[in-house]
Formats: C-alpha cells, structure tokens, sequence
C-alpha cells in the first residue's frame, strides 16, 4: 500500500527532515525519505538540517546526521506511493510541481487535532519544540495508519 513515504516542507531543513527520521523510526518496514518545495530557490539543496532542527532533535534522541537537503520533483513525486505536507499551502505547490500527484498528498498533520505544522525557521528554540512535538504525534498517528 504506502510503501514509499515522502515528507515535504519548504526548505527541506527543518520539519521534512525531522518528520522523515521519526516516521523511518516508527515505521522502520517502510521507506521515508523527505524533500523542499523551495530548496532550490532558497539555495539549501545539499544542506544539512538547522542547526536548531538538529539540536531539538537530539535532545530527543533522534539523529538528523547526514540529512541532506533536496529539491522536490515530479520524478520524486512519482516515485512515492504517499506525499505528506507540512501546511494547506503545500498542497498547491506539490500539484503545480506534479499535478499527477494529486491523489497521494495529505497533511502530515492530518490524523492530530492540528491540521497544519508551523515552520520553526529563524525562531525561538521554543518553536523548534512546540513543531517537534507535533510532528512527533503526528509520525506516531501515520505510523499506526500505514
């Protein structure tokens, strides 16, 4: 069924990073992978996750070592079975990047009370928390549903 897992943010640093690593966590007989919608715009492909993305994290236990930023395509698109999104937003910028993929997109938060997941970038280590938090709900929900 969802064999093939793509997590998706903005600049593939901080949310898809870390929802990626939990999930593979969760899920560990499935395949997680994560990319940008922005990436390339914003000049992170090849980047490793904010430092304060990585910080949270492993004060959680969870390692985003070699996490690699990457720009989001259709081949990638095609080559996931379900695309995961952080916000509402998302969703257009996934279908105007594969239209053919509208069918497999959802909210990441889509199984949480909270429907979209904020961008922590360029704030307080409090934010970069409170989105753990809820990524890592919204990983053990997905992680129950696939």
């Amino acid at each position: 069924m969802f064999n093939k897992i793509l997590i998706v943010c903005v600049g593939n640093i901080c949310r898809s990073p870390t929802g990626e690593r939990l999930l593979q966590q969760m899920a560990p007989h499935k395949q997680v992978s994560s990319a940008g919608i922005a990436t390339k715009r914003s000049r992170l492909t090849d980047k490793p996750a904010d430092d304060m993305a990585y910080s949270v994290a492993e004060s959680h236990g969870l390692s985003l070592e070699g996490h690699k930023a990457q720009q989001l395509t259709s081949q990638l698109c095609r080559d996931h079975d379900l695309i995961l999104v952080m916000e509402k937003g998302h969703l257009e910028a996934v279908h105007e990047i594969a239209p053919e993929a509208r069918g497999k997109i959802m909210l990441f938060g889509q199984w949480i009370g909270q429907k979209e997941i904020p961008d922590p970038y360029r704030q307080s280590k409090e934010a970069f928390e409170h989105t753990f938090d809820l990524i890592k709900q919204s990983s053990e929900a997905w992680a129950k549903k696939i």
